[in-house]
């Protein structure tokens, strides 16, 4: 029985093929990770060594679906990341509408794309603005009602970390929530 040799394949190697798979320009992708369109360029030419930094690795990891560990040059950072409800819904429809990561960034602005790349790799939170979660929404076709539920879930998140004891402020909390809701679904 012949076994297959794996050859294993550079980093660089590996975004390069990544871009020419998924016809992905190379400034699309150094806007959607953070980094210049010079770097990307010196980084596939390796006239640049590969990234060490965690932050960059993780958000190339997260453009390709891949997990940071795929890449030799990653360590595991020391902090630990959250695993949010609401990130996972968003990768739930994005599933269930069979989208990749490139197809769902490339429906935002040019501006937004790091840092829906951040709240994939779970650097950064959900947006707690309703009309940036609406704009979520609609890329992922989600019902006007699961994303009140993320909006819900975050803000309640929000203000925890501000201090308050929701549990305590029930009556508070519901009331606010009820009549935000009636106003948003009025509008919608």
């Amino acid at each position: 029985m012949k076994t297959k040799q794996i050859i294993p394949q550079k980093s660089s190697e590996k975004v390069s093929a990544f871009l020419e798979k998924n016809a992905l320009h190379k400034r699309d992708f150094a806007e959607m990770i953070g980094v210049t369109l010079s770097y990307v360029y010196n980084l596939i030419d390796e006239t640049v060594s590969f990234s060490t930094r965690s932050t960059t690795i993780e958000r190339i990891a997260t453009v390709m679906e891949v997990e940071p560990e795929e890449f030799d040059e990653y360590k595991i950072p020391q902090e630990p990341i959250l695993i949010d409800e609401t990130v996972e819904t968003i990768k739930d429809f994005m599933k269930e509408n069979k989208m990749s990561v490139v197809s769902f960034l490339k429906a935002f602005p040019r501006k937004k794309r790091q840092d829906m790349v951040d709240v994939l790799r779970g650097a950064l939170p959900v947006p707690v603005d309703y009309k940036e979660l609406l704009l979520i929404g609609k890329t992922l076709n989600m019902p006007s009602e699961a994303v009140y539920s993320m909006w819900e879930t975050r803000l309640k998140q929000v203000l925890q970390s501000a201090g308050m004891n929701i549990y305590a402020n029930s009556a508070l909390v519901e009331t606010m929530l009820e009549c935000a809701k009636k106003q948003i679904m009025k509008q919608g």
